[in-house]
């Protein structure tokens, strides 16, 4: 049986975020939960060895999370399991042509949906992760659709 911990069926994010020259990386995120209602509030989990990790300890402008859809698993590998520090992700998704516009922001085609974070803070850290909580600029949303952690394990992806 598997661990409790690897039992959950969650949806798998993607979160875009910018360097000063206006360069994107994406990651997977698997540990994003909704925190608060009323201001709306996420809390994300980003790993320290992280390119998503090093842009955020800035202060950047724009963070965008991602909803990933059933039609995106085939990017799971290259966003989650690739560090962007050795494998250029814009290049890749621009390439491929899986890239489009929001708000003047480059995100992910065929998605779930999309909110604009802002007021990011880091709110805790830990061994090999830091918390950071986010509250909701704006969203959009689109197919329900959703990628989840069960479609990454029966297709053998993770696990």
């Amino acid at each position: 049986m598997k661990r409790p911990w690897n039992r959950s069926n969650s949806n798998i994010y993607s979160l875009v975020t910018f360097n000063d020259f206006n360069d994107f990386n994406m990651n997977i995120c698997t540990y994003v939960s909704v925190v608060n209602m009323n201001p709306r509030q996420y809390i994300i989990s980003i790993d320290y060895n992280t390119l998503t990790y090093s842009y955020l300890a800035k202060n950047v402008s724009k963070i965008i999370l991602q909803s990933l859809s059933v039609k995106n698993i085939g990017l799971v590998k290259n966003l989650g399991k690739k560090s962007g520090y050795n494998f250029d992700k814009q290049k890749y998704l621009k390439h491929n042509n899986l890239i489009t516009g929001w708000k003047e922001t480059s995100v992910l085609k065929n998605t779930s949906f999309l909110v604009e974070l802002k007021d990011k803070k880091k709110i805790f850290e830990m061994n090999d992760h830091c918390l950071f909580l986010f509250s909701v600029k704006s969203f959009k949303n689109f197919a329900n659709e959703f990628l989840t952690f069960d479609h990454l394990i029966n297709k053998k992806i993770i696990l």
